[in-house]
């Protein structure tokens, strides 16, 4: 409604804002007149093209002339995405809860969708990684060309992992609001700027927000590495088996004793929610983390997992319950494909945690 009101209150609009009667941006100009622009178009339009390059070699004018597009949503941010998709020429289909087209039977009625946006804001922190589709719709689209999310924390929404689990491209909104902010800018400066300003910004910001996870065998040296990296960057640093034993009184080796492993991995995971939906940290996970699925995600949706190798037979035992129960080799075993599987960067140890720490710090530079 403030949007509507912004636009009613300027002495000229936008086409934009004429289009749509909304505006995000108002500008006093010098004669004390208002100018009123809806950026978020601007924004999304640039986002648009881009991925439309990167994903596929053309423009998106190219790629979605006289396709459909199903963009989820029917607020706002749903009326400036399809506008710049009728700007491209594609044909959008607006999905909500109640009204013509709803989510039941999606699949159904649109197999034929090329591109779909999610601008609900289902999924976003700290409710994530929660995605406002089914688990069937995705792989239900035969001609899906990619997917879209105007929300920008996490950086991996829930529809965003669906998509990267089906080997589509995607994208997050990070680049929609970084892009609105440089054009709202530039009204507000009265001067152009660097359009490569964009993705100067856009990196500083994936930098310092995307969370360092550290994963691997049980006394790999990830709690000591992790707060090297900590100092090193000037992050907070969590420790999940520490913040599991301040929020149940007694250590994950003791609730293993205790109450057994299912139950320890149950708050393991639920810790791991609280912390991998966060950002700027640098997190060490416990040995077992990669045996439950679900933790994947958690730990992915807004961070840069670093799988630390060490060799089997430099592995402590102590104070460790499930290793001194299975042995290092029969865990080593059943986990070391999974390290591999869920690790965006292998490190071998260096010898010391500082070693270790520099190494991370300069391979993702931080």
């Amino acid at each position: 409604p403030h949007k509507r009101l912004a636009a009613e209150l300027a002495d000229e609009q936008s086409p934009r804002v004429k289009r749509l009667g909304v505006a995000n941006t108002l500008v006093r100009r010098e004669d004390g007149s208002l100018f009123a622009e809806n950026t978020d178009v601007l924004g999304f339009a640039w986002m648009l093209d881009r991925f439309s390059r990167r994903a596929h070699g053309v423009s998106a004018a190219k790629l979605l002339a006289n396709k459909k597009v199903i963009v989820f949503g029917s607020g706002g941010a749903s009326r400036a995405v399809c506008a710049a998709l009728e700007d491209v020429g594609a044909r959008t289909v607006v999905v909500s809860r109640s009204g013509k087209e709803t989510y039941a039977g999606l699949p159904q009625r649109h197999p034929d969708a090329a591109l779909v946006i999610n601008t609900t804001p289902v999924g976003m922190f700290p409710s994530c990684p929660a995605s406002p589709l089914a688990d069937d719709v995705l792989p239900s689209l035969e001609e899906l060309l990619g997917v879209l999310d105007v929300v920008y924390n996490p950086r991996r929404t829930g529809v965003c992992l669906a998509a990267e689990r089906l080997g589509l491209p995607f994208e997050s909104g990070l680049a929609m609001l970084v892009s609105q902010a440089f054009f709202a800018s530039e009204l507000f400066l009265g001067h152009s700027l660097d359009e490569s300003l964009i993705e100067a910004v856009e990196r500083k910001i994936a930098t310092r927000s995307d969370n360092v996870i550290l994963i691997g065998m049980p006394g790999a040296g990830k709690s000591s590495c992790g707060r090297a990296l900590a100092r090193l960057t000037g992050r907070p640093f969590v420790d999940i088996d520490e913040a599991i034993a301040l929020e149940c009184g007694k250590s994950a080796a003791q609730i293993i004793r205790d109450e057994g492993e299912e139950a320890f991995r149950a708050t393991e995971t639920r810790v791991v929610g609280d912390y991998g939906c966060r950002s700027g940290l640098v997190i060490a996970c416990g040995g077992g983390v990669v045996t439950r699925p679900e933790n994947y995600d958690l730990l992915h949706q807004n961070g840069t997992i670093v799988f630390l190798e060490r060799p089997i037979e430099e592995l402590s035992l102590s104070g460790r319950p499930v290793s001194q129960q299975l042995g290092v080799e029969r865990i080593a075993a059943e986990r070391m494909d999974l390290y591999h599987g869920w690790a965006d960067v292998c490190l071998p140890c260096t010898g010391s945690a500082e070693g270790d720490a520099s190494a991370i710090k300069a391979l993702l530079e931080l």
